[in-house]
């Protein structure tokens, strides 16, 4: 029986800090998968500024009850002040692949 899933999103500085979290946390068996993207350029407001930055985003796909303790782990892992930390619940997906996710992953 597949158990609820989640899509978790954040981005990275640079290709070898996210490569590096992408490993982390597959091998910690907090994520199922982690898909690296391609660089992005972020436009947002800061300490009273406006600020562009070239980002790298990270896809992450667990279970939802890996949760708190993913977020814990990219937060203890991520150089910056205040990181996109967002989880997105799948609210649907092939049976298969969410019963995948779940083997994949320890619940948090």
């Amino acid at each position: 029986m597949a158990a609820a899933a989640i899509l978790v999103l954040t981005s990275l500085p640079d290709a070898d800090t996210a490569r590096r979290m992408a490993r982390e946390l597959v091998e910690a068996r907090l994520a199922a998968c982690v898909q690296i993207g391609a660089p992005v350029e972020s436009l947002y407001h800061w300490r009273g500024r406006l600020e562009t930055a070239t980002e790298i985003p990270l896809s992450i796909k667990t279970r939802a009850d890996a949760w708190p303790g993913l977020a814990r782990a990219i937060r203890e892992r991520h150089p910056y002040e205040l990181p996109e930390i967002v989880a997105v619940p799948i609210i649907d997906a092939l049976p298969e692949y969410l019963d995948w996710i779940v083997a994949r992953t320890l619940p948090g």
